[in-house]
């Protein structure tokens, strides 16, 4: 190698040095950047029961509310910090009422919490319409055209949904596409100039605003009006395989109508849904039909219940449920996870940190508090919830959440990856701890072998914990026990009082 290689070679290597050193240093100017960003967030939050609490969304907006129904939106914290923002929206319709067709530039996973609700959709260019029950899922994609129906029951229907900005024009804002409407809202063809429209449908300009102009009564409409019944009204009404008929032959382009659809407004609804779903939503294989000649549906599930599905994890204190892309697939294309846990009173999600993801919470019953630490050791929330309330938590800081001890703390929520979360678990008898246990973890924390080993062995119970008094009063027991001499029935349980709630002592000779 010649000396002017060598020289190449020593440039060439510092180079890639300095960058690497830039890289580093880069890396922890954004961790402390962010970080300041939090404690400078947590300043500014109005101070809850406990605290500070900057990991409680409070942004929320009303952005549709009539006398059928409303959606409000809890909007998500702003920052660098946040790659992937996530809205959380809660829809609640009176029985026998409509969400009236449209497109949004989000996509979202709905979850039914109460009622049941029909969904219209147009999905992989087919037209399908799928019955949801109390504890579904189901995906809605940006784009995609949708309606929102709950006349099947005189019960409320109550839905929560993620809302995921990443694909809308602005990261924090969240946009229906209204397809029908007329005054009350505006439908997406009101912008365009009259008689360019009325050219495109090729029809005179008094027939166009005919159809453009009728709806006035908000995005969210009852279909029950016997004395002045609306083209909504009728559309819900039809047999559920008549309005996916109606749809099919709108987005076919036929305008065929059976004897009992055969009525002037039903007939402009489908003239105007056809002519506009052809333009915005073309099939790309419109001869692909079923041999009765209705539109096939794929056979994959696009639904998902999460009361149907056993725990992932059970025991006296709790249950959790949590759901990935290999269980459901449609959320491998929203790269959104969900779970839900149940907590008893008094009981604990163990404190444990998410590695893959940031992940929002929805509580839905019960109350209980939230605790979350900053990556320093400090305090960075210790706050209340109550049922309704929304949390987030950053990927990596670690928390846990904490049933009272009125009642079961309830919640559900979503993740940021769709993958298997795998959190890590900081306390309990499947912790890191437990894995690392041995002279170098004793030594990090000043202790003995012994006496380290004693500390780790004293909890038995793994990833939801029993409360503080639960504990105390189990300890106080296995001391009664050591001093007792009388012989102990094989199988025997005792139950025991524990503040207002109650609990079984339960030892391993109970199972085999």
């Amino acid at each position: 190698m010649n000396r002017s290689t060598l020289l190449f070679s020593l440039a060439l290597f510092c180079c890639h040095v300095t960058t690497a050193f830039g890289r580093v240093a880069a890396g922890l100017g954004r961790l402390e950047e962010e970080t300041g960003w939090l404690e400078r967030e947590r300043a500014r939050g109005k101070p809850g029961p406990s605290g500070e609490d900057v990991f409680l969304l409070q942004d929320s907006m009303l952005v549709a509310h009539t006398d059928a129904g409303s959606m409000r939106i809890v909007r998500s914290a702003q920052g660098r910090i946040i790659k992937k923002p996530l809205h959380v929206g809660f829809i609640t319709m009176e029985p026998h009422s409509l969400f009236i067709p449209q497109y949004t530039d989000s996509s979202l996973i709905l979850f039914i919490r109460r009622g049941e609700a029909c969904v219209g959709a147009i999905h992989e260019n087919e037209l399908v319409e799928r019955q949801l029950k109390c504890g579904d899922v189901y995906r809605i994609p940006a784009g995609s055209a949708f309606y929102l129906l709950n006349a099947e029951t005189e019960e409320k229907l109550h839905v929560v949904c993620s809302i995921d900005t990443s694909e809308s024009f602005e990261l924090t804002s969240f946009q229906s596409f209204f397809i029908g409407g007329g005054s009350n809202p505006m439908s997406v063809l009101a912008g365009f100039d009259t008689k360019t429209l009325a050219a495109a449908f090729n029809v005179t300009t008094e027939e166009l605003e005919d159809v453009l102009w009728r709806a006035k009564d908000g995005p969210i409409v009852r279909i029950r009006d016997s004395e002045h019944p609306t083209v909504w009204t009728k559309f819900a009404k039809l047999k559920k395989h008549v309005r996916l008929n109606h749809l099919e032959r709108m987005v076919a382009g036929t305008n065929e109508l059976t004897e009992q659809d055969d009525d002037s407004d039903v007939k402009r609804m489908t003239w105007s849904w056809r002519k506009l779903l052809r333009r915005i939503f073309p099939l790309e294989n419109e001869s692909r039909r079923s041999f009765d000649g209705r539109m096939s549906v794929r056979a994959e599930a696009d639904t998902f219940n999460l009361f149907q599905k056993g725990p992932d994890f059970k025991n006296d204190y709790g249950w959790s449920v949590a759901v990935d892309e290999s269980e459901f697939k449609p959320l491998e294309r929203s790269g959104i996870g969900i779970y839900l846990v149940n907590l008893s009173a008094g009981s604990m999600m163990a404190p444990h940190v998410n590695p893959t993801a940031t992940e929002y919470g929805i509580v839905l019953q019960g109350s209980g508090t939230i605790q979350i630490g900053y990556p320093n050791g400090s305090a960075a929330m210790n706050a209340d919830v109550k049922e309704g309330d929304v949390f987030w938590i950053p990927r990596y800081f670690p928390f846990c959440q904490i049933s009272s001890l009125s009642g079961r703390l309830e919640f559900f929520g979503f993740t940021t990856s769709s993958r298997r979360n795998r959190p890590q678990f900081l306390v309990g008898k499947s912790s890191v701890l437990q894995t690392l246990r041995g002279p170098e973890l004793a030594a990090s924390f000043g202790m003995s072998d012994e006496k380290m080993e004693k500390f780790l062995d004293a909890q038995r119970e793994a990833v939801i914990l029993p409360s503080p008094y639960a504990q105390k009063h189990q300890r106080e027991a296995d001391h009664e026990d050591r001093h007792e001499h009388d012989p102990v029935v094989e199988g025997e349980r005792e139950s025991k009082d524990v503040g207002r709630g109650w609990m079984l002592d339960v030892d391993k000779n109970d199972f085999e």
